[in-house]
């Protein structure tokens, strides 16, 4: 094995907050800044919110594919495998809002058991959101509000949470339980450690035998649980999710392409550009003049 395994209690992606130890995600993205127009399917603690501005989506939740139209929106819940998509490769613009339950009182008594009983695995796993039932299109007009307020000059960080926490709460008020559902299952909890540990560690040299012991299981049987459930191998999901973080770094920074090769574990910059090519169509320095031109 390559590297030590660790505890998998927290091996879920890691989100850019747009604020210093204040863990709230808030921003706008398109469907063509991902390679093959997919997001790499992923999870995290934190409550997901999408409000489709332009387009459509297709949207993956814990197994099952739900269509997000314009104008309406998604509430994924708390550490549930996800991620948005157009097969026809048709771009779609969307604000995006995630929101860690430390920032909702995680860490208290009361908030702790608040959260673990709304946002739990016996919960609803997504509630699209639509504008024709008043209590969701309120949390759609909310979600361009706390996007504006996150992007304004004089941004009140009191107000974000404000924001935040209302958004939550009214999905709290409205989310149903669903015993015994997918995200109880044993392969599934299996999946969601693979990804996880490879969202933690696309960086340096990992194999498959890493990948499987993630999810206490054999190779034979990881290479079956990605095909059913990701519908691609585990080395196939790890080099995407590689390309996926060098598309984000190469647009988010001003890193050498030298740089973004290794902190995305390839093993060389000419590696990086072909394999980068072979997947995107473009080279890297091509992806970067040709997406931060077009938003």
């Amino acid at each position: 094995m390559s590297i030590e395994l660790e505890v998998f209690s927290d091996l879920s992606e890691r989100l850019n907050y747009n604020l210093p130890d204040f863990p709230l995600y808030v921003r706008k993205g398109a469907l063509r800044q991902f390679d093959r127009y997919a997001a790499a399917c992923h999870w995290h603690p934190d409550l997901e919110f999408i409000l489709v501005l332009d387009g459509e989506m297709e949207y993956f939740i814990n197994g099952e594919t739900v269509i997000i139209e314009t104008g309406n929106g998604i509430f994924v819940n708390s550490k549930r495998l996800h991620n948005g998509f157009s097969t026809n490769k048709v771009n779609c613009c969307f604000i995006v809002v995630a929101i860690h339950p430390s920032l909702l009182g995680e860490n208290t008594y009361t908030g702790k058991a608040y959260l673990d009983d709304k946002f739990g695995p016996k919960t609803e796993d997504f509630i699209l959101l639509t504008p024709q039932i008043s209590w969701k299109n309120e949390i759609l007009l909310a979600l361009d509000q706390i996007y504006n307020e996150m992007n304004n000059d004089t941004c009140n960080p009191l107000r974000l949470l404000s924001q935040a926490t209302s958004l939550c709460a009214c999905i709290g008020d409205h989310i149903q339980y669903a015993p015994g559902h997918l995200n109880d299952d044993q392969s599934w909890m299996a999946v969601r450690n693979m990804t996880g540990f490879i969202h933690h560690h696309y960086d340096v040299k990992i194999t498959l035998d890493d990948i499987a012991a993630a999810g206490s299981i054999c190779r034979s049987r990881c290479c079956e649980l990605f095909n059913k459930y990701m519908g691609q191998t585990p080395n196939t999901y790890l080099v995407r999710y590689r390309i996926q973080k060098s598309c984000e770094t190469l647009l988010e920074s001003n890193r050498s392409i030298s740089e973004i090769s290794m902190v995305c574990g390839f093993q060389s910059p000419s590696y990086f550009s072909y394999v980068f090519r072979k997947e995107t169509g473009l080279t890297p320095q091509d992806y970067r003049k040709k997406v931060a031109l077009s938003t």
